[in-house]
């Protein structure tokens, strides 16, 4: 059987998923979910510092999310290449964990000296007064 089928076949002919495929398949699964946040987060949220935050936040554990799921789906057998695979994966998912959050920061403290200013609530009544018509 090669690593990208999901499904084992048994000794009596019927279809079968492993405990871990299923798990890994709902990592996966919860890891787009979170990227679908933060992609809203990116498009909905009003200035550089915030949208900043849902990318950071939401990037770091939906990529560590899916990425553990995959890990885990390709565990068909415990055998040596498996678990040096999955050793691999949880190697990328640590330097993603360090990573991520250290360029977030470094990019909010660069835009902090180049005088960006996050929004104040004052912002928010100006721009949304600006639609209103006046009669």
């Amino acid at each position: 059987m090669s690593m990208i089928d999901f499904q084992v076949i048994a000794a009596s002919g019927e279809v079968s998923l492993f405990p871990l495929h299923l798990l890994g398949m709902f990592f996966g699964s919860l890891g787009l979910v979170f990227f679908l946040g933060a992609a809203v987060g990116l498009i909905r949220f009003p200035d550089f510092y915030t949208r900043m935050h849902a990318a950071g936040k939401g990037d770091t554990l939906s990529t560590m999310l899916m990425l553990t799921g995959f890990g885990l789906v390709t565990m068909e057998d415990f055998s040596l290449g498996s678990w040096l695979l999955f050793v691999k994966i949880m190697g990328v998912v640590l330097f993603i964990f360090i990573a991520s959050p250290t360029v977030s920061h470094v990019l909010m403290r660069a835009a902090s000296e180049d005088d960006e200013m996050p929004l104040t609530e004052a912002d928010g009544k100006k721009s949304s007064n600006k639609g209103k018509k006046r009669n």
